[in-house]
C-alpha cells in the first residue's frame, strides 16, 4: 500500500490525521492514527505499516469505522488514582509531585502547585497518547479534536470566575442538562468527582490519535459527586 492508500484507510475509520488530510507524506498524524490502529487491531504498535499491519488494513471493509473501547484507557488509569490527596502544611504527596514529572515539569516539587491540569496530562501520557504538555487548565480547549457533546472520557475545560485565562479540566464521567461529571484533580485538593455548571463549560475534547467514540449515553447523576469543589 502507499503511504496515501494507508491514510485514506485510517480517515475511513475515523482517525484524524489533521488538516493535510490524505497528502502522502507519513508524518507525525499519520504515525500516530497508524500506531493507535495497530493497537486496536492487536498488532505491535510501532507506527510502521509493515506487511501484517498492510494486510490487516486491507482484510478488513475500510469504509467501517474503528471505534474507541466503552471505557478509554485513560479513564481506567484516572479511576484508579480517585481519593489521591494533597499532603497537608509542608509535605508533599510524592504521587501528585509525580504528576508534574509526568506531565512533563520534574521541575515542580510542591503539591500545593494548582495540578488539574497535571493531572489530566499524566494520565494522558500513562495511557501512551501527547497530552497539551502546559499546567494551564484552559491549554486543552486547543488540544485534540473538539467534540459536539461530552463522552465518556472526554477532557472538558471549564471557565472560572470571569477570568478570560483561568479555568479547570477533568475528565467525564457523567453528564445532564444541567450539569456535567468530572473525574478530576485538584478538586478540593484531591482527586475525586464533583459536578459542575454545564453552561461553565466551555470545550470537550478527545486524544487526536484515537478513533472517535460511539454514539453512548452518560449517567445522568453519579453516586458519592461533590459539588462547589475549590479548583485553584
Amino acid at each position: 500500500m502507499t503511504v496515501a492508500e494507508i491514510q485514506r484507510a485510517l480517515l475511513a475509520r475515523g482517525y484524524d490525521l489533521g488538516s493535510s488530510g490524505v497528502d502522502g507524506d507519513a508524518g507525525p498524524r499519520t504515525i500516530a492514527a497508524l500506531t493507535a490502529f495497530q493497537r486496536l487491531a492487536g498488532l505491535v504498535a510501532d507506527g510502521i505499516a509493515g506487511p501484517r499491519t498492510q494486510a490487516v488494513l486491507q482484510k478488513a471493509d475500510i469504509s467501517e469505522r474503528r471505534e474507541a473501547p466503552e471505557k478509554p484507557g485513560w479513564l481506567v488509569l484516572v479511576e484508579a488514582l480517585n481519593g489521591l490527596k494533597e499532603a497537608p502544611d509542608v509535605a508533599n504527596n510524592p504521587q501528585v509531585v509525580k504528576l508534574f514529572a509526568d506531565a512533563g515539569f520534574p521541575g515542580i516539587k510542591t503539591n500545593s502547585t494548582a495540578w488539574c491540569a497535571a493531572f489530566v496530562n499524566a494520565v494522558i501520557d500513562r495511557a501512551g497518547h501527547r497530552g497539551s504538555r502546559s499546567l494551564a487548565a484552559r491549554s486543552f480547549e486547543s488540544w485534540g479534536v473538539g467534540l459536539p457533546a461530552p463522552a465518556l472520557g472526554a477532557i472538558a475545560t471549564k471557565k472560572r470566575g470571569n477570568s478570560s485565562w483561568q479555568g479547570h479540566t477533568g475528565l467525564v464521567v457523567g453528564a445532564n442538562n444541567d450539569q456535567v461529571f468530572l473525574l478530576g484533580g485538584n478538586q478540593s485538593d484531591a482527586v475525586n468527582v464533583a459536578a459542575f455548571k454545564r453552561s461553565e463549560i466551555v470545550a470537550f475534547r478527545w486524544p487526536a490519535d484515537v478513533p472517535l467514540p460511539a454514539p453512548h449515553t452518560l449517567p445522568t447523576t453519579v453516586a458519592g459527586a461533590r459539588s462547589r469543589v475549590s479548583e485553584a
